[in-house]
């Protein structure tokens, strides 16, 4: 008999799904209209896609909310062929809605999240929390450690950062990140940008972009003003995209690794 809850709980699909039920009270809303009020959602992952999705039981969706879709796209969310304008006060949202083609998932319903997509529902809760941009994976983990390693950082052939006291965050799928105190970074190498981020395991964040010379992507530098609690100790640090970057941590050189975030850096 399986001792672990993940390994009675995740199934599989002949389409390729992985999911399972989640015990969390789930809405999902738009502008002030509740459309989800769910008991019972369960979470389901796309293959080849690293975050998670909610699928809702048909009778805890406002599906007096939806219409057939009127240009439903093609090859979309593991090759779902039934997809949901939805109408809110008077505002449409384009194939905002789906079922997937999976029979284990028949009776439910999956909606985009305005804040990933730019299209479905902008605001969603588990129990009286907040969740920003997908849900999160309760199989993920994401742990923020002060350290005392030494880690420099070096751009276009400048040092633009030397810490003896970083904070480490280990984020599950992901390289380990630096983040820096600011009194050891040369942020007069950088000037800050209107971009913004949101993350549901750490918060939103705000970017630096470099001002000098040389093939540098954009908005390289992060931090976050106020992260959620669970990784309080990045407050106001700052951290470099290890994939554009050169990171030297106890003297060691580290590889660029190749992330999902590889191909969205841009000079």
């Amino acid at each position: 008999m399986p001792l672990f809850p993940t390994e009675r709980s995740v199934r599989t699909t002949p389409e390729g799904l992985l999911w399972e039920p989640s015990e969390r009270w789930v809405r999902g809303r738009k502008g002030d209209v509740t459309v989800v009020d769910s008991r019972h959602p369960v979470l389901v992952w796309e293959p080849e896609l690293p975050v998670p999705c909610y699928a809702f039981p048909r009778e805890e969706v406002r599906t007096d909310l939806l219409r057939p879709a009127e240009n439903p796209p093609t090859g979309a969310h593991t090759g779902s062929r039934i997809f949901y304008d939805l109408r809110v006060d008077g505002e449409l949202m384009e194939s905002a809605a789906w079922t997937f083609p999976a029979a284990d998932l028949a009776g439910h319903i999956s909606f985009e999240w305005f804040r990933r997509r730019g299209t479905g529902l902008d605001h969603w809760y588990e129990e009286e929390e907040e969740i920003f941009i997908h849900p999160r994976d309760p199989h993920k983990r994401v742990d923020a450690m002060p350290s005392s390693r030494h880690v420099q950082v070096e751009l276009a052939g400048t040092v633009v950062a030397d810490t003896h006291r970083p904070v480490l965050l280990f984020e599950t799928g992901l390289p380990t990140r630096y983040y820096i105190p600011g009194e050891d970074v040369r942020l007069d190498l950088f000037e800050p940008t209107d971009h913004r981020t949101g993350c549901p395991y750490k918060g939103t964040a705000q970017y630096w972009t470099w001002r000098g010379e040389g093939e540098v992507p954009r908005n390289i530098v992060w931090s976050y003003a106020e992260p959620l609690p669970a990784v309080g100790a990045v407050k106001g640090l700052l951290a470099f995209y290890n994939e554009a970057v050169d990171l030297i941590v106890d003297g060691e050189p580290l590889e660029r690794p190749v992330t999902p975030f590889t191909a969205t850096l841009k000079a």
